[in-house]
């Protein structure tokens, strides 16, 4: 592949926090069983990412979320690309996830080996140069078992 055409990317991310979203994208699905967040506002000062979720998050399990977000951060994960064709995405890429108007080509965000997922957006070389994580709060709505999280990097 040498010319690789991608969709037009239309926002400027704060890249340690933008890779921090996707960590916590995996630190959720690894802990909880649930998908990607399916609403996230990542920026520089603070942001929040929402999960369906079957219950309510312990205190606990809140603490264990945050712990576990210092400890990827620590392991100096390197963040690479991989160029790929819609039609042969790796298991676990979920292609309804895309956008309608997705290029043919897909590029990959690994980090390390916890995490792939497809992105246009900007991040750090390694997990390391994120910063610390800072969980700002959460809330829970029980009737849309949505779990809310408020964050930043510092």
């Amino acid at each position: 592949m040498t010319d690789i055409t991608l969709n037009e990317h239309n926002k400027e991310e704060f890249p340690p926090a933008h890779t921090a979203e996707h960590l916590l994208n995996r630190v959720m699905q690894e802990m909880f069983g649930c998908e990607r967040s399916y609403n996230a506002h990542v920026e520089r000062k603070k942001s929040k990412m929402s999960f369906h979720l079957d219950s309510k998050p312990t205190r606990q399990e809140e603490k264990a979320i945050e712990r576990e977000m210092q400890r990827l951060i620590a392991l100096d994960l390197p963040v690479t690309f991989e160029f790929v064709e819609r039609s042969n995405l790796p298991e676990g890429i979920d292609a309804n996830r895309l956008p309608a108007d997705a290029s043919e080509t897909i590029r990959l965000v690994r980090i390390g080996d916890y995490d792939v997922c497809p992105c246009i957006g900007r991040h750090v070389r390694s997990t390391s140069q994120i910063g610390r994580f800072e969980m700002l709060g959460t809330n829970w709505d029980e009737h849309e078992r949505s779990f809310r999280v408020r964050f930043k990097i510092v």
